[in-house]
């Protein structure tokens, strides 16, 4: 990626890995767009990124709303006229202890539309002005319980299910996507300490950021189409 100023969009941005991931993307210079569903929650998470030397913007976005995701692909072309870098990061896990065979439709379906419609929304809707750059990157933070190959054990089906389709929506982007100059890759953050992985989890956001962060940052000619953890090829 040419060295210049650049825009970038992270989605679920107001916490946890999100979080992290504004920071270091606006530390690293981009103009990094902060994005969350809770307006409040989101203009308080760009204050404390501001007041600790981190600028960044805020935008609303409900990754469940097409409306919202092209209000955001409106704002980011008025304002920028371009995009660099997205950053699929917004997830819910609402199914830690349903079985595939116990899990009520609307639980699952909830994990679909945040989880795998979600990015596919946002996508659609600021792709084009990837290829109006000429180029672009796009991170789906996905999870080991998307990896078919991690798949031992039952539960959590829901967010199982909805990780490993977002990692296969990862390679259809990475496939339709290459002529364009944009790289497509997924990134698992690892076990960390938010409010999905609790309090034991091993590692800090900053660490479970760092993959994603690197991802987002990759010159032209890196890797597109794979999935990732700890910078390093992750099973699927």
């Amino acid at each position: 990626m040419a060295r210049r100023e650049r825009i970038a969009v992270v989605t679920g941005g107001n916490k946890g890995v999100g979080f992290a991931l504004c920071r270091r993307l606006a530390g690293e210079g981009c103009v990094t767009v902060l994005t969350a569903r809770d307006e409040r929650k989101g203009r308080a998470a760009c204050a404390k990124l501001e007041k600790g030397g981190f600028p960044v913007r805020f935008h609303p976005l409900d990754v469940r709303e097409e409306a919202s995701a092209r209000a955001l692909a409106v704002f980011a072309e008025k304002e920028f006229g371009r995009l660099d870098i997205l950053v699929n990061n917004a997830a819910v896990l609402n199914d830690r202890s349903k079985s595939a065979l116990a899990i009520d439709m609307l639980s699952l379906q909830e994990s679909l539309d945040t989880n795998l419609y979600g990015p596919l929304r946002v996508a659609q809707a600021l792709v084009p002005l990837m290829k109006k750059n000429g180029g672009g990157r796009i991170v789906n933070v996905s999870s080991w319980f998307g990896s078919l190959a991690e798949m031992h054990g039952g539960g959590y089906a829901g967010y199982r299910v909805s990780k490993a389709c977002l990692n296969a929506l990862t390679r259809i982007l990475s496939a339709e996507l290459k002529g364009a100059g944009i790289l497509v890759n997924a990134a698992c953050p690892g076990w960390v300490r938010t409010d999905m992985g609790g309090s034991g989890a091993p590692l800090s956001p900053d660490e479970g950021a760092d993959t994603p962060a690197w991802l987002a940052l990759l010159p032209d000619g890196g890797p597109t189409g794979g999935f990732f953890q700890g910078r390093k090829a992750y099973a699927w």
